[in-house]
């Protein structure tokens, strides 16, 4: 009976242990730096589903601007090439999120090249963290921060999680102040093991959540 609870503990330490690495938002101490301040962030689930961090300022009314201007989404900080994760890789995830994130700005106001005293400001960045846990070991991936997953396998390889992480937010561009900023993190498909490359395809469903999370925002729905 003894050997029997001391099993049960073990195995209750190690799924609490497990689902706090697996955490669907981004933690903390993984705030890139993009945003000048994090505070007031509330988890919250977005209009596909998913969780993420969102602030909303007391009063904010899209209806009362007229058009925004969209400051192409960059990395922060700048990319850097693996092993894995090649430069046409960067490249192409960065265009693919621009494409679409940029239509989905177009879809709920007029885009212009410069602000007027009813237009938002928006920016945003690809983000990547680096971490260290004990049991598990953390690649960091600048933009795609790809932590190991699961047991130790036979052959010594172990499946490989994508998550992409992004912030942006939407600023008044009269009072240059935020009115609304996002925190979150995407899970692409996982690839085999530490060696396998990541490909666009990998993170598409990551960028195409998030397009359709800023068309379909309801800001009376928040």
């Amino acid at each position: 009976m003894r050997n029997h609870a001391l099993v049960s503990v073990a195995l209750l330490t190690g799924l609490l242990a497990l689902s706090g690495c697996a955490s669907k938002v981004t933690a903390p101490e993984k705030y890139s730096g993009f945003l000048k301040d994090y505070s007031g962030l509330q988890e919250t689930t977005s209009a596909t589903g998913k969780p993420v961090l969102r602030w909303v300022a007391p009063g904010f009314d899209l209806a009362k601007y007229d058009s925004i201007v969209y400051h192409p989404v960059t990395y922060y900080p700048a990319a850097k090439a693996t092993s894995q994760v090649n430069q046409q890789v960067l490249d192409g995830v960065l265009s693919y999120t621009n494409s679409k994130l940029k239509a989905a700005a177009a879809a709920r106001k007029p885009l212009v090249t410069s602000p007027g005293p009813h237009s938002l400001i928006f920016r945003g960045a690809i983000t990547g963290v680096d971490a260290s846990k004990q049991g598990l070991q953390f690649y960091e991936v600048i933009p795609v921060a790809l932590v190991v997953a699961g047991t130790q396998m036979a052959t010594g390889h172990r499946t490989m999680n994508t998550n992409l992480y992004f912030e942006g937010e939407l600023i008044d561009a009269q009072t240059n102040a935020p009115v609304l900023k996002v925190v979150r993190k995407g899970e692409g498909k996982d690839v085999s093991n530490e060696k396998a490359q990541v490909t666009v395809a990998s993170l598409k469903q990551v960028i195409d959540d998030m397009a359709t999370d800023a068309t379909m925002f309801d800001i009376s729905k928040r």
